[in-house]
């Protein structure tokens, strides 16, 4: 007996005549045996690729008002990173008085506003206060995605409702 590979005869030449499976066919042998084709491998679709979105547009309630009276109220955030989270905390300022955390925070950042040049604590400092907490309003919407709260239910009345669980500043999380 001559043990040999068992190859896929093309088209309807697979077939003698009289329907009888050629030598060498597939159809000759039985779909479990060892020298029979592999079945065909399921085809997966390809994975959506989903584009992580880092940088924000805002619009400031007032504006910034630089040196020469323009008003600057359109701008970006990007996402924030553990850096940027991290070395405002080895800043001095920062030491002296934690309120200042958001400062230095948001001008590492706000990666663009108007026409300002180059965005920097002297920026931030310089904004209405109502534009600084607009901002650090912003700053935990976009880095918080929704992560910080979580259902839970009351143990006394079996409610459901929502608790946060982030800081309350920014830089606590």
């Amino acid at each position: 007996m001559r043990r040999g590979t068992a190859t896929r005869a093309a088209g309807p030449d697979a077939t003698r005549s009289g329907g009888v499976p050629a030598a060498g066919s597939d159809a000759a042998l039985p779909a479990g045996s060892a020298f029979a084709a592999p079945a065909a491998p399921a085809v997966e679709p390809a994975p959506v690729r989903q584009q992580l979105r880092t940088e924000f547009a805002f619009e400031l309630p007032r504006g910034y008002v630089d040196e020469a009276g323009t008003v600057h109220r359109e701008g970006v955030m990007r996402l924030a990173t553990a850096r940027d989270e991290l070395i405002p905390l080895r800043d001095v300022r920062v030491q002296e008085n934690p309120a200042y955390l958001s400062v230095v925070l948001l001008a590492r950042v706000i990666t663009r506003l108007g026409t300002v040049a180059h965005i920097h604590d002297g920026v931030v400092e310089n904004m209405f206060a109502s534009d600084l907490a607009f901002l650090q309003d912003f700053y935990r919407q976009i880095n918080a995605e929704g992560h910080t709260r979580a259902g839970v239910t009351c143990p006394h009345c079996e409610q459901p409702f929502e608790v946060e669980l982030g800081g309350s500043r920014l830089g606590e999380s």
